[in-house]
């Protein structure tokens, strides 16, 4: 059973600096497709980044290149989102997403999320001015 679990959330002032993290279990990343998504209070869940496991090839929403960096520790089974320069328009729930196929990372509609299969839980992050 393929099972997503998020940690890392919290709160910080803006400007500031968090770490999620996103263990996996169930399946390893040997060749499939990781991503991060967000959804804040009264708007539509949005992808925040995404992975190529088997390639490396990385994807970002035009909102958060250049502040955020996702990152895989395959021998950990787990998958990072560095979140720098935070802003309050960061304030969301964010998950972690992932597929045993490829699909989800060469989908130019990715951001939707609708091409993932496997959903965690979520990890609250709040940002104040």
């Amino acid at each position: 059973q393929v099972r997503l679990v998020e940690s890392g959330g919290g709160s910080v002032q803006a400007g500031g600096s968090l770490r999620l993290s996103c263990a996996a279990s169930g399946y390893t990343y040997s060749t499939n497709c990781m991503g991060w998504f967000r959804r804040a209070p009264g708007k539509e869940r949005e992808g925040v980044a995404r992975i190529n496991t088997g390639g490396r090839s990385i994807d970002y929403a035009d909102s958060v290149k250049g502040r955020f960096t996702i990152s895989l520790d395959r021998p950990k089974n787990t998958v990072y989102l560095q979140m720098n320069s935070l802003k309050p328009e960061d304030t969301a729930m964010y998950y972690c997403a992932g597929d045993l196929s490829m699909n989800p990372c060469s989908s130019r509609y990715w951001s939707t999320g609708g091409d993932f299969g496997y959903w965690g839980q979520g990890t609250q992050v709040t940002v104040s001015s």
